[in-house]
């Protein structure tokens, strides 16, 4: 793997070029054969960089959270790594070896424990039936809300010219909170939603039974995550007073990410609750009640669900052990 091109600091228009020579920088090579002069610069001080990008800057004794570029080429020069580095050299380093310490991702460690196998392996089920299911009438269906979702007035809005994108205005106005709850019909990709007064039992049991009077059906097969409303008593209740109709399929504990109504609501919300100044809750509530009839006619289909119980049960042996 041939090292990247590294130049120092780029000289003021006029200015000499001896900032830009590998003669200027000890810590620089350049390739035998090499067109021109341009400096290369050597592999190990590139994995040295590396590795100092994959500390944390406390080892360093640094109280900044993360690495930003200007800062890895700061410490690579206190260090003695090389006498001289830019940010962009760095940039071009980390981007080689897909290395990016500036962003962070959030993700949930789930109970790896006899539990979440019984439940995962129930949900799959659920998935890999669908469409046999759906045959005999009985459908499975994810569930999931978009809780305290913020009706948030923000005028003026810019909108997008030629030459210049969309500006919304910094200030806003609270009009309120929305919670709204989805329905996913796994082996169509359509979806419904309703909007609760609040996210409780009491206002979730409601959406439940009308979704059942709204749908001819001999069963469902329901997947939802261990939220508050979906495992309370009353709830527990209202499905034990089915006699079968419901079928209950929680996700494991921190496995939400099991239940593809998530992303319905990643499908769904960008399209319809994003870049969008609200007035009033009302407004809001207007919107879902039009928005998610068109979403089914211009995007719902099936979600591509490869994870199989065989893959999870494989997954599960070596992640446990």
């Amino acid at each position: 793997m041939s090292p990247l091109g590294w130049s120092v600091t780029r000289p003021r228009s006029g200015g000499p070029a001896a900032g830009m020579s590998g003669r200027a920088c000890p810590a620089c090579w350049t390739s035998p054969g090499a067109r021109g002069t341009r400096p290369r610069f050597p592999p190990l001080r590139r994995a040295q960089i590396v590795a100092l990008a994959c500390l944390e800057p406390v080892a360093r004794g640094l109280h900044i959270t993360h690495w930003s570029s200007h800062d890895l080429a700061r410490q690579a020069v206190t260090d003695g790594i090389t006498p001289a580095i830019g940010a962009r050299t760095v940039r071009r380093i980390l981007h080689e070896v897909d290395l990016q310490p500036h962003r962070t991702r959030y993700w949930k460690t789930a109970r790896l424990d006899d539990r979440f196998k019984e439940r995962a392996e129930k949900v799959l089920w659920c998935y890999a039936n669908a469409a046999r299911l759906a045959r005999r009438r009985v459908w499975v269906v994810c569930a999931d809300e978009v809780p305290n979702f913020q009706a948030l007035e923000r005028a003026p809005i810019r909108h997008a010219v030629p030459g210049g994108i969309e500006r919304q205005e910094f200030e806003y106005t609270r009009h309120g909170t929305v919670n709204i709850l989805v329905f996913l019909v796994v082996h169509t990709g359509q979806m419904e939603a309703v909007c609760l007064g609040k996210n409780d039992a009491d206002h979730y049991i409601e959406a439940l039974r009308g979704f059942r009077r709204r749908h001819r059906l001999r069963g469902i097969y329901l997947v939802q995550d261990g939220g508050p409303s979906h495992i309370a008593a009353k709830t527990n209740g209202f499905f034990a007073e089915a006699r079968g109709w419901w079928h209950p399929r929680p996700t494991p504990a921190h496995a939400s990410w099991l239940d593809q109504a998530e992303l319905l609501i990643r499908a769904f919300s960008p399209r319809y609750l994003k870049r969008r100044s609200w007035i009033s809750r009302e407004q809001v509530i207007g919107q879902v009640d039009a928005a998610w009839p068109e979403y089914n006619r211009l995007y719902a289909h099936p979600f591509e669900w490869t994870w199989t119980n065989q893959k999870m049960r494989s997954w599960f042996a070596t992640h446990r052990s």
